[in-house]
């Protein structure tokens, strides 16, 4: 008779033949004739980039998130400086960086760069913070951003507003791709900080009641170029 742990092993083995979907993928089966498949876990990223782009919009307007798409990095700099007027920042910190000099540069207000400077409390009176980021995911319109794309671990978090400014290739399907991505970026040197910014920060904690800006930034602008 076979005890309990063999027992275990040998079901691990025979559920290792059949090779499983991806997690917000339905399943496949081998028959033809199967037509029932299981529920996808997570919602599909897109086949093709602009499928990707698409349900990315979806997904950002779902979270509360705004997306500005722009054509090129000149009206991504023409864009930035609109929504510092329209909101009356009077301070902007920003992340040094090839795509955010240029749009802080455009700005009327105060704008320091963050990561050149760490000041918490210039940073938490900021109103708005400018980053960059590692990849995009599609399927949760979830950003990724790291120590080294935004400016340190604070700068995503403390100001008022978040603003990113990324590329539409930086845009991926699914989780896996978005890690993948980082991995080929960095090899084995790492950033020591990697978070997933999903929509503005919120809480429904006190009486189920939403509240946008709980934890950090209460509003958050994707701009795309590309």
């Amino acid at each position: 008779m076979s005890d309990a742990r063999t027992d275990i092993f040998a079901r691990i083995r025979e559920a290792l033949k059949v090779k499983a979907p991806k997690p917000h993928l339905k399943a496949q089966t081998s028959s033809p004739k199967t037509s029932v498949a299981a529920k996808p876990w997570l919602p599909d990223g897109g086949e093709t980039a602009e499928d990707s782009l698409l349900i990315l919009a979806e997904q950002l307007a779902k979270l509360k998130a705004v997306l500005i798409r722009v054509p090129d990095h000149a009206s991504a700099a023409k864009a930035f400086a609109e929504l510092a007027t329209t909101k009356s920042w009077k301070k902007v910190a920003y992340h040094g960086h090839e795509l955010t000099r240029p749009l802080a540069a455009t700005l009327t207000c105060e704008a320091w760069e963050a990561d050149a400077s760490f000041d918490k409390q210039k940073l938490e009176g900021s109103d708005a913070g400018l980053t960059t980021c590692e990849s995009i995911v599609a399927q949760l319109g979830s950003i990724l951003v790291s120590s080294r794309s935004s400016g340190g671990r604070a700068l995503s978090v403390l100001p008022h507003v978040h603003v990113v400014i990324a590329e539409a290739s930086q845009v991926v399907p699914d989780l896996g791709a978005a890690l993948a991505l980082v991995k080929a970026r960095h090899g084995t040197d790492m950033p020591s900080m990697l978070s997933f910014i999903t929509g503005p920060s919120r809480t429904g904690d006190i009486e189920r009641i939403l509240v946008l800006g709980a934890h950090g930034p209460k509003e958050l602008f994707l701009i795309l170029v590309g």
